[in-house]
């Protein structure tokens, strides 16, 4: 540790850090106001530190410029990031994959292509792959969000809600209408019960 005068220096601004203003990150003393990150200059302290070549980050910035890269990661789950990290100041690298986001995202509906792409169900309203943060079961598929909806009324669904049949899913109400039992005193209220149509 660079020192002057008997105390440290701080590594953002090269003044002198005395006891009572010390933050310890990265192998050196800083000040507390220096002790923030070097991107977005969020204040830090020990739970919220990540460090890299002597200099300090917040743990959303470090994970941005030196976590993991790519499919499925830096854009929460079921995306896919080409981020490289340029805006944070990282060089680009040399692509091993498929060159565009395309390649992930693109997929022929109308084909009898399996059930999975990519590692993802497809779910079976739209065609498209359906990934862990935005997958709702009914009918054993996997379903987005959006497409788990009554096929009658397109009334959205939830687990509590939802009724199959062949492969579809349907409220409570429109699956008692088209799949309930039929005849006089079935949703009519009080009366006889009769097998008659």
């Amino acid at each position: 540790m660079p020192k002057f005068g008997g105390a440290p220096k701080c590594p953002r601004c090269s003044g002198s850090v005395y006891h009572a203003e010390e933050k310890i990150g990265a192998g050196a003393s800083w000040h507390k106001m220096c002790f923030n990150c070097n991107l977005c200059h969020k204040m830090l302290d020990s739970s919220t530190l990540g460090e890299h070549d002597g200099e300090i980050y917040c743990k959303s910035c470090y994970g941005k410029k030196y976590g993991p890269k790519g499919y499925g990661f830096g854009g929460g789950a079921g995306t896919l990031s080409m981020d490289q990290g340029e805006r944070l100041g990282n060089k680009p690298t040399q692509q091993t994959g498929p060159a565009t986001a395309q390649a992930y995202t693109h997929c022929d509906v109308a084909s009898d292509a399996p059930s999975k792409f990519g590692g993802a169900d497809r779910c079976p309203r739209c065609g498209h792959s359906v990934y862990q943060a935005e997958k709702m079961i009914g009918a054993n598929s996997s379903w987005h969000k959006k497409c788990f909806s009554c096929a009658a009324c397109n009334k959205g669904l939830d687990s509590t809600t939802v009724c199959d049949r062949d492969g579809e899913i349907f409220c409570k109400a429109c699956y008692a209408k088209g799949f309930g039992p039929t005849g006089v005193g079935y949703g009519q209220g009080a009366g006889t019960l009769s097998t008659g149509q």
